[in-house]
């Protein structure tokens, strides 16, 4: 899976959603410019220890994140969109979309890939949830889509043992 962040603002967002995809084995693409340097105390903090392990890669506009990855799919989570995240089928190497916390992706952009532009359901009254939690569920679709591939099903207790019958 692949997550692309559009000019993203606030570094606590993008240190979670680091953190998700080095939890999910998830690519995190940048487009710039960003609102912040990577290495700010606040991304770190949210990334935690994790932010080493991630991949992520920056580019300097859309036409360069385009350009540099063959003009992919990409589905466009805006408020605007029309069709539910859950509602379309994600392949494994999907590429997903996400706008700065002010002002999301751009309309000049969206009216360019309509038909794979998606919302999460809210209330009319809101105006957007937040963008890390929002990447959360969006993503967790597309991996339960593709069985979560590779991904560790089962937990473990530290001190004790779960009933083997269940």
């Amino acid at each position: 899976m692949n997550i692309v962040l559009f000019q993203p603002e606030i570094p606590a967002n993008t240190g979670n959603i680091g953190r998700t995809c080095v939890a999910t084995g998830t690519k995190l693409h940048l487009i710039e410019p960003l609102g912040f340097r990577l290495n700010e105390k606040s991304i770190q903090r949210a990334g935690m220890d994790y932010w080493d392990k991630l991949d992520v890669e920056r580019y300097i506009n859309f036409e360069d994140f385009m350009k540099k990855n063959g003009n992919p799919k990409i589905y466009m989570a805006s408020t605007k969109a029309r069709h539910i995240y859950s509602e379309v089928a994600y392949d494994e190497d999907a590429y997903i979309m996400f706008g700065k916390e002010s002002a999301g992706i751009p309309e000049e952009i969206l009216i360019e890939h309509e038909e794979t532009c998606i919302r999460i359901p809210m209330l009319d009254d809101i105006r957007s949830l937040n963008l890390a939690n929002s990447v959360s569920i969006v993503l967790y679709e597309a991996l339960r889509q593709n069985q979560f591939h590779s991904m560790q099903l089962k937990g473990n207790l530290h001190r004790l043992h779960w009933n083997e019958e269940a």
